[in-house]
């Protein structure tokens, strides 16, 4: 991989931004060029129609990438917070723990994670378990 710089720090996502879009704006506009000109204005305004669909279900992907990144900071803030209470990183064992584990971890109060997170790693508790086990939830209020 190559080392990551001013010149090439950002990310797109080639299929999303460069081959979804300008075929569906494309296409879109079109569409409403042939819905205004042609004899067909109906068939041409439920082609139309079904363009900003598709156009919508594109910015509904946003969604997803919000989740992803909102993954990872979970992971972060519960690495900061397992160093913080025990001194110990997280990482030397995170690798240990689904993402439904680590997931379900931060629920856990900063006096119930350290024996829960050995809980979890000895008796592999699924998410829900983990969940179940937790004595005094700690809500997280701010999730999308």
């Amino acid at each position: 991989m190559e080392a990551q710089s001013y010149k090439n720090y950002i990310r797109y996502y080639p299929p999303h931004h460069f081959v979804y879009y300008p075929i569906i704006m494309t296409f879109l506009a079109l569409s409403v060029y042939f819905s205004c000109t042609s004899e067909d204005k109906l068939i041409w305004t439920f082609i139309s129609a079904i363009f900003v669909v598709l156009f919508c279900l594109a910015f509904m992907l946003r969604q997803h990438y919000a989740l992803t990144l909102q993954n990872r900071i979970v992971r972060l803030e519960l690495r900061y917070r397992y160093f913080s209470i025990t001194g110990k990183r997280l990482e030397d064992f995170e690798h240990k723990l689904n993402d439904d584990q680590l997931f379900a971890l931060r629920f856990a109060p900063d006096e119930e994670l350290p024996a829960l997170t050995e809980k979890t790693l000895n008796e592999n508790l699924s998410g829900s378990a983990v969940k179940k086990a937790i004595i005094n939830w700690k809500g997280d209020y701010d999730r999308v």
